[in-house]
C-alpha cells in the first residue's frame, strides 16, 4: 500500500483510515509506504507543524517513509528544522534516505544511519532497510528530489546525485542478498528531467523492482513498466505508481517475483476513498485538530475588504460576465500577489497567470478571514514559473480566449500583463497582441522567438485545463515547480495591502469595438495613434480627427462643427459612415476596405 502528497489534508482522513484497514484484513502483511510531502498545505499544518499528520501515521504502523521537499519548508526559520526533526523523532516507524546529507544540520544529524537496517528504529532516519514480507526479504531506500535547494528551505541539508546514490542503494541490498528492492521516491513521475523523476530512474538504475512515487501529484491509476533502458535496450522490468495526492486514494500494488527476484507479474490500483465510511477511531482522533483548525479558519488575516470582492459566473447567460471568461478585481489580486511573490525567487519573471476555474469564491466586504482565502483558492495548489517563448505564451491565449463566449475553466487571469484580443475571430485566431510592463511601467508586446519567465499554478503549468502548450513545457523540463501554496500567498498579498480595493485595469481587452472619445483619438504627424481592433469614435461638435492608424473597421457617427477636418487616417478595414451627419473636409484619409455611406 503507498500514498504521497498528503500535505496536511486531514479532513478525509478517517476514510483513507478505513481504506488501509480494509486492505490489511485480507493482507495483513502488506507494507504501507509514504513517498513525502506530509508537510504544508493546510492550517492543519500551520497549527501543528506535522503532529497531527503524525497521529495517523503512527496509528496506520506505516513502514517507512521518505522526505518531500515540503517536508525542509520550516529550515529558514528561528528554529530551523525542529519541527521535522521532532516529527521525525515522534514516528513510530523508520524513514529512508539515500541522497540527503544531514550532517550539517544540527537538529536532524543525529538521526541518520548511513547503513541498511535489517532492523531499524522507530524514529530514525536510514540509508535503506530490510523487511520480511510473506517469508521473503524486501530492501527499500529513498530518494528526494534535488529541486528541493530551490524551491524549499533546506539550509544545511544538501542533496547528492540520486542516481549514484541510488546505484549504491542497490548494490548494498544485493551485497547483502536482497533481490527485491523498492525505491521510495519524491521525485516526480515525468518531472524535470534537469533535476531528476521516476522515469529516468527506472530507465537507468538495474536492480529497481519497485518505485513508489510522489512530488508530481501524479494520479497512475495502473502501474507503468519500464522494460527498457535509456538507450532502448531490454532490461529487468521495473514497476512505477503514485497515487495523486491529499488522501485521496490508496494505492495497492501486488507483485510476483521469480526465483532470480525479477518481477514477473503486478496488479495494482488506486482506491477512491470518497465513498467510504469514515472509521471512528480515527474521527475521534481528528476531532481536537479540527476544532482548533475551525476557529483559525474564522480568524482574520489583517486586511479589510472595501467593497466584496465578486466571483461571477454566467448560470448560462452567455452575456453575463464570469471570472472564467473575463477580467475580474479578484482575479487581478490572485495574479498580483502571484507575481509578486515569484519576483521574490526569480526577479526575471514578467507576468503571472491564474485559471478562472481555479477561482471559487468571492470574498465578503469587511474583515478577511483565513477560511475565505481558502475557500477562494481551495485546491492546494503551488505556485510555479516556467521559461516559455513569446509565440508559446500567444499559443496559450488562444486557448484561454478560445471558447468565448462560453465559459472556460482555463481562462487566464493575468497580472503584469495586457492581452489584447478580437473576440469577432475565429478560435485560435483571436490574440491581437500580448504585453508586459517593463522596468519603466510601460507596456512592451511580446516577440515570439523571445524567451520569458511566467508564473502561474503548477496545475496550469502541467497543462490542466487542456493547455497542451504548457504540457510540453513541462516535459520539456522548462517549469519550476515553487512549492509555495496559493492561499497563502494570496493571503500574504491581501495582508500586505491592508485595506484591499480594486478596478478592472483593462488587463484583458475585446478590441472588437472600441469606443474612443474624439479627444483622444488624434496622434501627431511624428507618432500616429495606432488602435489593433475596430475603433468608434462620436464626432459631435469636433473640429478635427488627424493623424491615426486603425487596424480594423472605423465607424464615424454624430454630426461634426462646420468646416471639420479629417486628415492623415488610415484604416485597414472598412470606413463606416452610415451614421455620420454633416460635411467635413476629407485630406489623406486611406481606406483599404470598404467605404459605407
Amino acid at each position: 500500500m503507498h500514498n504521497n502528497d498528503s500535505h496536511a489534508h486531514l479532513d478525509d482522513v478517517a476514510k483513507f483510515v478505513t481504506a488501509v484497514k480494509g486492505v490489511r484484513a485480507d493482507k495483513p502483511e502488506a507494507l504501507l509506504l509514504n513517498a513525502g510531502d506530509v508537510f504544508s498545505g493546510t492550517l492543519y499544518f500551520n497549527e501543528f507543524e506535522g503532529q497531527a499528520d503524525l497521529k495517523f501515521l503512527n496509528l496506520l504502523k506505516y513502514d517507512a517513509m521518505t522526505f518531500g521537499n515540503h517536508e525542509f519548508d520550516l529550515g529558514s526559520n528561528g528554529e530551523g528544522h525542529k519541527a521535522l526533526a521532532d516529527f521525525i523523532k515522534g514516528a513510530q516507524f523508520p524513514f529512508v534516505s539515500s541522497n540527503i546529507d544531514f550532517s550539517a544540520d544540527d537538529n536532524l544529524k543525529g538521526l541518520f544511519s548511513d547503513l541498511e537496517s535489517s532492523d531499524p528504529e522507530n524514529g530514525k532516519i536510514y540509508n535503506g532497510i530490510i523487511k520480511e514480507v510473506n517469508g521473503e526479504k524486501v530492501g527499500i531506500f529513498g530518494l528526494t528530489t534535488a529541486e528541493t535547494a530551490d524551491i524549499s528551505s533546506p539550509g544545511d541539508v544538501k542533496f547528492e546525485d540520486y542516481l549514484e546514490e541510488a546505484e549504491k542503494a542497490v548494490k548494498a541490498f544485493e551485497d547483502k542478498g536482497v533481490d527485491k528492492i523498492i525505491a521510495l521516491t519524491h521525485i516526480g513521475y515525468d518531472d524535470n528531467p534537469a533535476y531528476d523523476n521516476d522515469l529516468t530512474l527506472a530507465a537507468s538504475v538495474e536492480g529497481i523492482d519497485v518505485i513508489v512515487g510522489g512530488h508530481s501529484h501524479t494520479k497512475l491509476e495502473k502501474p507503468v513498466v519500464i522494460s527498457e533502458n535509456g538507450s532502448g535496450q531490454a532490461k529487468e522490468p521495473t514497476v512505477i505508481v503514485q497515487g495523486q495526492e491529499y488522501h485521496k486514494y490508496l494505492g495497492t500494488l501486488d507483485v510476483t517475483f521469480d526465483e532470480n527476484g525479477v518481477v514477473v507479474e503486478h496488479d495494482g490500483e488506486l482506491i477512491d476513498v470518497a465513498e467510504l465510511a469514515e472509521d471512528a477511531e480515527a474521527l475521534e482522533i481528528l476531532k481536537p485538530y479540527k476544532e482548533q483548525v475551525e476557529t483559525v479558519s474564522n480568524t482574520e488575516i489583517g486586511a479589510t475588504a472595501t467593497e466584496a470582492l465578486a466571483n461571477p459566473r454566467t448560470d448560462g447567460d452567455n452575456t453575463k460576465e464570469s471570472v472564467r471568461k473575463n477580467e475580474t478585481v479578484l482575479g487581478n489580486l490572485i495574479t498580483d500577489g502571484m507575481l509578486s511573490k515569484a519576483k521574490q525567487y526569480e526577479e526575471n519573471v514578467i507576468m503571472a497567470l491564474q485559471n478562472g476555474g481555479g477561482i471559487r469564491a468571492g470574498i465578503e466586504a469587511g474583515p478577511i478571514t483565513n477560511g475565505e482565502v481558502i475557500t477562494v483558492l481551495p485546491f492546494g495548489n503551488t505556485l510555479a514559473t516556467m521559461d516559455i517563448t513569446g509565440a508559446e505564451l500567444k499559443q496559450a491565449f488562444e486557448i484561454s480566449l478560445g471558447n468565448l463566449p462560453r465559459e472556460n475553466g482555463g481562462f487566464l487571469h493575468v497580472s503584469g500583463g495586457k492581452v489584447e484580443y478580437d473576440s469577432s475571430k475565429p478560435a485560435g485566431e483571436r490574440v491581437v497582441s500580448v504585453s508586459y510592463k517593463n522596468e519603466q511601467g510601460e507596456y512592451v508586446e511580446v516577440q515570439d522567438g523571445e524567451e520569458y519567465v511566467v508564473a502561474t499554478n503548477a496545475f496550469t503549468a502541467k497543462g490542466g485545463d487542456g493547455y497542451d502548450v504548457f504540457e510540453k513545457i513541462y516535459q520539456e523540463g522548462r517549469v519550476t515547480d515553487l512549492g509555495l501554496s496559493d492561499w497563502e500567498n494570496f493571503a500574504e498579498h491581501l495582508k500586505s495591502l491592508g485595506t484591499v480595493a480594486g478596478e478592472i485595469e483593462g488587463r484583458i481587452v475585446d478590441v472588437l469595438v472600441k469606443e474612443v472619445p474624439a479627444a483622444d483619438f488624434s496622434g501627431t504627424t511624428e507618432e500616429p495613434k495606432e488602435y489593433k481592433g475596430n475603433v468608434t469614435v462620436d464626432t459631435t461638435n469636433v473640429d478635427s480627427l488627424s493623424n491615426a492608424i486603425v487596424n480594423g473597421d472605423l465607424v464615424l457617427t454624430g454630426t461634426p462643427s462646420e468646416e471639420a477636418t479629417f486628415s492623415n487616417i488610415t484604416v485597414t478595414g472598412d470606413l463606416d459612415l452610415s451614421d455620420f451627419g454633416g460635411d467635413v473636409i476629407l485630406d489623406g484619409i486611406n481606406v483599404e476596405g470598404d467605404t459605407i455611406l
